[in-house]
């Protein structure tokens, strides 16, 4: 029997994430934002710690962590000072750090509005890992927030930094093969440990949908630049033990303005579900594995495409810091998480009505 990939594993062996080049004087050094990480589970452990160590506009400035003894292995590690490491009882404190400009909200998912509401309430900009929140209503709670403290707010779609990605955009919004006419998007692994906080819904709000299927989700929604008008779903659970709490395997159709209709699903269940393919009147592009750490592979009706295989947290973040030096908006603003979340209810009213939802 051939071992089955855990979620760390399976996407680290796929994706990357392209940081805009920025032109500096040679007596000059880049600015760099000081970076807390609150959370300190394996996407920052493996993925977002590393990244910093090689962001031009970003540095690790801080840590807060709910496990005393990650204290001392991060900060002998990464050189963080003690007065710049927090717990979540303490982490009001960092509104008095001026070492630390962004917070990175790197918890489970139900977390994610607290600790945003609380970083802009202490003044430091927030970057918040997908999906945003739970529910439309806390994803609204969080963008006033940041408004209302004049702190900039992003999610973490590293996807939108990615080359492949951003060229089958491109193709896609310039019309290189035509009208864009259908997508059919898929993301999904065998999902491993029972225990894990991803199949309790109190903390991760739902399963394959809010984990993975949001990355074939956001790709139909910048593919086309439009938002679903109506969207029709169906769960499949072939281990209702496990899968009692969340989502194990959803289908989704989703029906654009413009007329493109969008296949999609998700799962918990199989793995191998990667991938993203766009049908247009001469043509088609697609991407295979399409949203992974590493690895991603890109074809169109024309031939291969080939990109430089990026960091991708790296240049999510350093796009945020430019925006923060720059007082620019972000592409990947509060708002774009909130239509995210917008949709994912829309799919999972659908699959308790058993009807379809306009949006």
């Amino acid at each position: 029997m051939i071992a089955q990939p855990n979620r760390r594993q399976f996407l680290s062996t796929m994706a990357g994430a392209a940081i805009a080049p920025t032109i500096i004087a040679a007596d000059t050094k880049p600015k760099k934002l000081g970076y807390a990480l609150v959370g300190l589970g394996g996407l920052s452990t493996n993925q977002i710690a590393p990244a910093l160590q090689t962001t031009q506009h970003s540095r690790l400035a801080g840590i807060v962590t709910g496990t005393p003894a990650k204290e001392k292995v991060w900060a002998e590690k990464y050189g963080i000072p003690e007065k710049n490491i927090y717990n979540y009882e303490t982490f009001d404190q960092i509104a008095d750090n001026p070492d630390i400009d962004v917070v990175y909200v790197v918890l489970p998912n139900s977390m994610h509005r607290e600790f945003t509401e609380r970083a802009a309430k202490a003044g430091k900009h927030v970057l918040c890992e997908k999906p945003m929140a739970t529910s439309v209503n806390d994803a609204e709670a969080m963008i006033a927030a940041c408004k209302n403290a004049k702190r900039k707010l992003a999610i973490g779609y590293r996807c939108q930094f990615e080359p492949y990605n951003l060229e089958c955009k491109r193709l896609a919004r310039e019309k290189v093969f035509g009208d864009l006419r259908m997508i059919d998007a898929g993301f999904g692994f065998r999902s491993g440990n029972p225990n894990q906080w991803r199949l309790k819904h109190a903390l991760a709000g739902g399963g394959a949908l809010m984990d993975v299927g949001i990355y074939a989700l956001q790709a139909c929604r910048y593919l086309t630049g439009e938002e679903p008008s109506v969207i029709s779903a169906t769960e499949v659970k072939t281990d209702p033990v496990k899968f009692k709490e969340v989502d194990e395997t959803i289908l989704w159709n989703m029906t654009f303005p413009s007329g493109v209709v969008a296949n999609c699903n998700t799962t918990y269940k199989f793995s191998g579900v990667n991938r993203f393919r766009a049908f247009a009147d001469n043509g088609w592009f697609s991407l295979e594995p399409a949203y992974s750490y590493h690895g991603i592979k890109g074809r169109t009706s024309k031939g291969e495409l080939s990109f430089e295989d990026i960091d991708q947290f790296a240049a999510e973040m350093d796009d945020f810091s430019r925006c923060i030096l720059e007082d620019k908006d972000s592409i990947v603003p509060g708002e774009e998480g909130l239509k995210d979340m917008i949709a994912i209810e829309a799919i999972y009213k659908s699959i308790r009505t058993g009807t379809e939802v306009k949006v």
